[in-house]
């Protein structure tokens, strides 16, 4: 019989007889429990407490029994005041939160193509679950859960340490989405979304075969790029405490690794996602803890300072321009080139020899796929960075790649000039005018350090090399008149050439 038959109606009958008693409705919830969404200074999103409530309905009933010098002493009524404390205590504990928590998209992104919100076969997490496209991998996700607990001696034990873990996840997502949402179904919800998300990084993180089940794989292997595109989407993610806790359920501690490992260069072509030449071994963080799969990724694509080679600080510019495009660079002498890290922090300005300086930045395949990975990694850093500026490089770094990339492009010249020089790779994906689309969009987000940092090094390059850029401003806007007298000169001193060789040889 093949695993997912022997497990489809015993597991559901078994996980739904566990249950664990619920917070009593009558005691205040714990900080824990408490939800906002602040995208940092996109914008506050739609944020109800009914303690808010609490106070209009208060304040309205005082105004219609007191008079005017009584409400004077509302102020110090010891109701009021614990119901004011109330709503800023839990306030400000949803800003201590906001790493930890499983945002929605960020208002300051405008409207948002679907492609880059929508799962395309697996929800995860509450946000995205019931969607009728989506329900035939919630069956899948009963099998995963079967391969995880297979060696699990008591599972009702394993259940009962997962629960907490489950509640505490609660908290962590929006309060409205949540309200309709039981305790019973959250941890249903939690530990099978959990177990398919540990088997489906099994899967990716090993070439073989035999590690995962057949009949899983059939599944799993054949949709892997979709399910890829889900796992990478801001509101299809479950906290990473829920993951850990199942993969304590599991043998191999190193599956999170290996898949990290393997899918790190997700922004290069398929066929080139071999680590590059200058890497001498991967470095697995074990202090680092993700909020998310999302920010787990988003932390080895983005690279470390520490990996990238420090360039010496160059003095301030008097003047600052925020923008440029690829033309503008051309006509002062900079050129863009790929750089060999692949990593979206390894972003700089170069100088080679006495001539030229290049700015380099990581090669990007763009395709829906990958530009989807860039929007909500964006996302993620607008939803959870308060201020850039006083953030470190990292926490900035996909903002300023993605900025950098849209302001040098402000024509379909520009993004084949791109393509020229290996920054947008060659093959499949978007066309210019989808590119163009896609950047020009993206124009106005909030500027990252390491973006700041490049447009200072431009403007200081302009000012100090001003012969420099004047001349090569001179040669780029006169090109095609230079090559054409350079041609009639070589042409001429042909034409000269042949008639002193005839003279001679008269």
């Amino acid at each position: 019989m093949e695993p997912a038959a022997a497990w489809d109606r015993p597991c559901e009958l078994q996980l739904a007889n566990w249950t664990v008693e619920e917070p009593v409705a009558d005691l205040p919830l714990p900080v824990e429990y408490a939800s906002i969404d602040i995208p940092s200074d996109c914008g506050i999103q739609a944020y109800e407490y009914d303690v808010q409530q609490l106070l209009v309905e208060y304040y309205s009933a005082a105004s219609q029994h007191y008079s005017t010098s009584e409400k004077a002493k509302i102020s110090n009524d010891s109701h009021a005041r614990s119901v004011v404390n109330q709503v800023l205590g839990e306030f400000e504990a949803d800003m201590n939160m906001m790493k930890e928590k499983m945002h929605r998209y960020p208002t300051c992104l405008g409207v948002v193509d679907k492609s880059y919100t929508v799962p395309r076969i697996v929800a995860i997490g509450p946000y995205h679950h019931g969607l009728e496209h989506l329900k035939q991998a919630e069956k899948v996700k009963h099998v995963a859960a079967c391969h995880c607990i297979r060696d699990v001696q008591l599972l009702e034990d394993m259940y009962q340490k997962f629960v907490p873990v489950a509640d505490e996840a609660r908290g962590f997502y929006d309060k409205d989405v949540m309200e309709g949402i039981s305790y019973d179904d959250f941890r249903h919800m939690m530990f099978f979304d959990a177990c398919f998300l540990v088997q489906y990084m099994a899967m990716q993180g090993t070439t073989r075969r035999d590690r995962i089940d057949g009949s899983l794989q059939r599944f799993l292997r054949p949709n892997r790029h979709d399910i890829f595109h889900d796992v990478m989407l801001l509101e299809n993610q479950l906290p990473w405490m829920v993951v850990d806790t199942v993969m304590s359920f599991v043998a191999d501690a190193s599956i999170p690794m290996k898949f990290v490992y393997r899918l790190r260069y997700c922004m290069q072509p398929d066929d080139h996602r071999e680590p590059p030449e200058e890497e001498e071994s991967f470095h697995w963080d074990d202090k680092y803890r993700p909020p998310h799969l999302l920010g787990l990724l988003r932390y080895y694509i983005v690279g470390r300072r520490s990996d990238i080679h420090e360039e010496n600080p160059e003095p301030k510019p008097k003047n600052m321009s925020f923008s440029v495009s690829a033309l503008d660079l051309a006509e002062i002498g900079i050129k863009l080139k790929a750089n060999k890290t692949m990593q979206l922090l390894d972003m700089h300005l170069n100088q080679e020899g006495a001539v030229f300086t290049k700015l380099s930045l990581a090669p990007l395949t763009l395709d829906r796929d990958r530009a989807s990975y860039l929007v909500n990694m964006a996302a993620l850093e607008l939803c959870t960075i308060e201020s850039f500026g006083a953030a470190t490089d990292e926490d900035s770094a996909v903002c300023s790649y993605v900025l950098l990339l849209a302001n040098l492009v402000y024509r379909e010249e520009e993004v084949q000039e791109l393509r020229e020089r290996g920054l947008l790779q060659r093959g499949g994906g978007l066309s210019n005018e989808e590119a163009l689309c896609f950047f020009t969009s993206f124009q106005r987000l909030r500027f990252g350090r390491c973006y700041y940092r490049i447009m200072e090094q431009i403007e200081a390059y302009r000012e100090n090399n001003w012969t420099k850029t004047k001349l090569h401003a001179f040669l780029h806007n006169h090109k095609k008149t230079i090559v054409t007298v350079v041609t009639s000169i070589g042409a001429v001193g042909g034409i000269i050439g042949t008639l002193l060789s005839i003279k001679k040889s008269v």
